[in-house]
């Protein structure tokens, strides 16, 4: 099997749909609600979820990047600079740990029927690959540490301490923020 990584250019937005969004409802993800606040999305999409996600991947730094295994879209990472993330950038709950100028995951989606394939830790060490690529100094990501209980499915987005360390991560700090009431970290991998 090839695993590539790609950035979710204009032309690569049906496959993010295909992982994230398939049925393609307009209120469902669109991978913005942590990234900006609502008056931008309002803004950049003229009241269109989509057509404000398509804005951000003609950005210099698109929004994420996209796996594909043996060709077919199957992952989906949200990395980008910290300074460009709105909502992050303003969150009293995940503050910055330093000044080190890093890229932040937020978000971590393996498509349905593609997981449990041992697609997470190539899709995450593609993004840093990608953040590294464009002079990211360090790559930071906010998971959850359920410790030894299970994870509820609904927040598999931000990730796992445990997937992160497998993808070469170490923890830095903590938030303030909580997922189901299990205690988020700030886990950093230095580039």
């Amino acid at each position: 099997m090839t695993f590539d990584v790609h950035p979710v250019t204009p032309d690569r937005v049906d496959d993010f749909v295909a992982v994230v969004n398939p049925n393609r409802r307009p209120t469902h993800c669109w991978c913005l609600s942590h990234r900006l606040t609502a008056p931008e999305i309002a803004d950049l999409g003229h009241g269109s979820r989509e057509t404000a996600f398509r804005a951000l991947c003609g950005r210099t730094h698109p929004p994420g990047v996209i796996g594909y295994a043996d060709g077919e879209p199957v992952g989906w990472c949200s990395i980008g600079p910290r300074s460009e993330n709105t909502r992050l950038t303003r969150s009293k709950l995940i503050r910055p740990l330093d000044d080190v100028p890093v890229w932040s995951i937020i978000c971590l989606v393996v498509r349905g029927g593609h997981r449990r394939r041992g697609h997470t830790t190539p899709l995450i060490d593609g993004a840093v690959g990608y953040a590294a690529a464009h002079g990211a100094p360090a790559v930071e990501s906010y998971p959850v540490d359920p410790e030894s209980g299970r994870i509820d499915l609904t927040m598999a987005f931000v990730g796992t301490r445990a997937m992160f360390e497998k993808a070469g991560f170490a923890v830095a700090g903590t938030t303030d923020a909580v997922a189901s009431k299990l205690p988020r970290l700030v886990m950093r991998r230095t580039l």
